[in-house]
């Protein structure tokens, strides 16, 4: 019973590092960066459409989000990342580098400089979204696989 149960966690152990090993993958840090930049630019837009109320800490909230992924997000494609774990990253990026840091780092500021003078209302939202939208989309149009 002893051996089985030893057995046991051992495998339990292996897999749990395994598990954390994978999500150390740059193509998954990349992914969840998104998920956040995307989840900010959802809550953004709801309040754009009126879907949601105005709400300051949201709107400073997904900015500060949008702007520190942003930054960071370059960081996140070494050599040999290209494919692999499901990655939508286009082979450009690393074609292209220097570009794909800027168009990054452009997203960053202009979310900064969005928030500096944090939008007071709903229309305001609606008017930094085409701005950091835009950003958005010039990026995924260059950078970004289609599927």
């Amino acid at each position: 019973m002893k051996f089985k149960f030893a057995v046991a966690a051992t495998i339990a152990i292996c897999l749990g590092t395994v598990a954390a090993g994978a999500a150390d993958e740059p193509q998954l840090v990349r992914q969840g960066l998104m998920k956040q930049i995307g989840g900010s630019m959802g809550a953004l837009g709801a309040i754009a459409k009126g879907e949601k109320p105005y709400d300051a800490e949201v709107v400073k909230k997904s900015l500060t989000t949008i702007s520190q992924a942003a930054k960071d997000f370059p960081n996140h494609f070494p050599a040999g990342t290209e494919t692999g774990q499901n990655t939508q990253a286009a082979p450009a990026i690393w074609q292209n580098m220097d570009d794909f840091k800027a168009k990054s780092l452009k997203l960053s500021q202009d979310a900064e400089t969005v928030l500096a003078s944090m939008p007071a209302d709903q229309a305001a939202v609606g008017q930094a979204l085409k701005t950091v939208g835009a950003d958005c989309s010039s990026c995924h149009q260059a950078y970004r696989l289609k599927r």
